[in-house]
């Protein structure tokens, strides 16, 4: 159903992967959002690799499948167990709101329609505030 317009409540609903642009679109934003972290002085130092390319193809996989594409990130990395990944990490309530920040800017950059845009978000913000782990 790629190409065809977003008809809400019938057999052919589409998924948002294929309705907000594909694997196009989750590129962008996950372009988007690392630009916003290579610049942060407290998110930077959470991604110990030199470059944030392999960080960003990670978190493109696992959008694109959360969303209802491919499932390449869990054929690749298994689930996902995010409370696991990011233990290791200090994320405490500003580095959460940094992520959901850079986040939401890059969503925006994206010009979405409202729902999408919306749906998006709602699990941007749950998820943020799920892998807080310190006061």
């Amino acid at each position: 159903m790629t190409g065809e317009p977003y008809i809400g409540g019938d057999s052919r609903e589409q998924s948002v992967f294929d309705a907000v642009g594909g694997h196009a679109t989750f590129e962008a934003l996950t372009r988007a959002f690392y630009a916003g972290v290579a610049d942060d002085p407290v998110m930077r130092p959470m991604y110990p690799e030199d470059d944030l390319e392999p960080a960003r193809e990670r978190l493109q996989l696992f959008l694109e499948q959360y969303f209802g594409g491919p499932t390449t990130y869990q054929d690749t990395r298994g689930h996902p167990r995010l409370r696991m990944r990011h233990f290791p990490f200090h994320i405490d309530a500003d580095a959460r709101d940094r992520w959901l920040t850079h986040m939401t800017t890059a969503l925006d950059s994206l010009d979405l329609a409202p729902l999408f845009r919306e749906t998006m978000l709602d699990y941007f913000d749950r998820a943020a505030h799920a892998m807080q782990n310190q006061t």
